[in-house]
């Protein structure tokens, strides 16, 4: 097992209890790595042969360095993406529910979580919470994370669910909800929530405006098998593309600049749920954002266009492992098991970025720097999961291949993985920047 790659996605992990956190776990790591905040909103002035990052709306990012000759010959662009959110569930308004006794929360789903895993769990609630300011167009925004666990969905006893063995579906809107605490006297029926967060956060409930807050599952991530080599954590959907785009832009941003190369990363929010949002990758924002860092180091728009069509993007998302009890859920032949190293994936449907050209120039820095790969492909009567691949190529023009590590359990509360397939993606990126 690789001693480095896991520690580091484990603080990751541990850091990205939403993707607001995971922004800001991503920002320390680039900053510490020299690489400068910028604004989208505000003036560029960039510098040949240094290094940026944007934040957008406080859940995505892009981060950027620039060849030392930027400003001699338009440079070429080198793209990786990975987004920062996972499917779980988020609190509505007004979230306290007082029933027989119980103070619980309102939630809804988001994305597509496998609902039995969070039941019977501690969970915990991150997020960020907009305070009452003196200029309305610009509240105070904080990050919360509460540093302990505080609520659980517990299961109906099989006493009173007899067929519970046997596959129930669980409604959201009934079996969903998390108990938060048992009411008492002292407690507001219809704002123990609200004074709770007033107090966590040392402010009078009337200044807190709204809040973006998700359940997420606090236990640690931890190694097992009978060598270590399986890693069991939270949100390995989708930090360990995270963890690879920042360690693959950051190590070759040691490297030699003179090559006419801008190497970026996108880090996307909103994937689980289409991406298309303002900060997502079905948006203008990457384009907007490449075109500003062109315009800003003296080029036109024809140049900047040349730089996307002969552009690459590689899009990284986990695959799916085949699974050791149900094997038949894979496609007869291009299965890949945890420990193959990366999934190239690949899909008639375009539901994977599909181009024999562009997978072979990723199969080749795979071959040439002794990286493990197997191709990968979904059962042809069964319907995979898409990723950033297709949508942010669409809307680039720009040719793109999607990889990322087999995983057991996607989108569980709690996923699986082989720890040294996070060596094999961290290598490849940074072979796909330094090439």
């Amino acid at each position: 097992m690789n001693s480095n790659a896991i520690p580091s996605l484990q603080n990751l992990i541990q850091a990205s209890v939403s993707p607001y956190h995971c922004i800001i776990e991503a920002s320390r790591r680039l900053s510490a790595a020299g690489f400068i905040p910028l604004s989208p909103g505000e003036p560029w002035n960039l510098t040949p042969g240094s290094s940026y990052f944007v934040p957008v709306y406080h859940s995505t990012l892009l981060a950027f360095s620039l060849p030392t000759d930027a400003k001699t010959a338009p440079p070429a662009l080198r793209l990786a993406a990975a987004h920062t959110d996972w499917p779980c569930l988020k609190l509505k308004p007004s979230p306290e529910l007082s029933v027989h006794g119980y103070g619980k929360l309102n939630a809804e789903v988001y994305g597509g979580p496998i609902l039995s895993t969070w039941l019977d769990r501690p969970l915990s609630l991150a997020g960020k919470i907009c305070i009452q300011s003196d200029d309305p167009f610009r509240p105070e925004t904080r990050f919360y994370r509460s540093p302990r666990p505080l609520l659980t969905i517990p299961n109906l006893a099989i006493h009173m669910n007899r067929d519970v063995n046997k596959g129930v579906e669980l409604n959201p809107q009934v079996d969903m909800l998390p108990l938060l605490t048992v009411l008492t006297d002292s407690l507001d029926k219809n704002g123990f929530f609200l004074d709770f967060l007033a107090k966590e956060l040392q402010v009078s409930k009337e200044r807190i405006l709204d809040f973006e807050l998700c359940l997420f599952n606090p236990e640690e991530g931890c190694t097992l098998g009978l060598e270590n080599e399986l890693y069991s954590s939270p949100r390995l959907d989708n930090l360990t593309s995270v963890e690879a785009c920042l360690y693959g832009l950051i190590n070759a941003h040691n490297e030699s600049q003179q090559d006419g190369l801008i190497r970026a990363i996108a880090l996307y929010d909103n994937e689980e749920i289409g991406s298309h949002t303002k900060q997502g990758a079905a948006s203008n924002l990457t384009e907007r954002i490449l075109e500003k860092i062109y315009l800003n180091l003296g080029y036109g728009r024809s140049e900047f266009l040349d730089s996307l069509f002969g552009g690459f993007l590689l899009s990284l998302d986990v695959a799916h492992a085949i699974h050791p009890n149900r094997p038949e859920k894979c496609d007869i032949k291009n299965q890949i098991t945890m420990g193959s190293g990366v999934a190239l994936k690949l899909a008639a449907s375009q539901s994977y970025a599909t181009d024999a050209s562009h997978v072979s120039v990723i199969q080749g820095l795979c071959q040439a720097n002794s990286i493990p790969f197997r191709k990968f492909s979904n059962r042809s009567d069964m319907r995979g999961g898409s990723t950033l691949g297709s949508i942010s190529s669409a809307f680039l023009n720009m040719p793109a291949v999607d990889a990322g590590i087999p995983i057991l359990a996607m989108h569980s509360s709690r996923e699986l993985m082989h720890a040294d397939d996070q060596d094999a993606l961290n290598r490849l990126v940074e072979a796909y920047f330094s090439a």
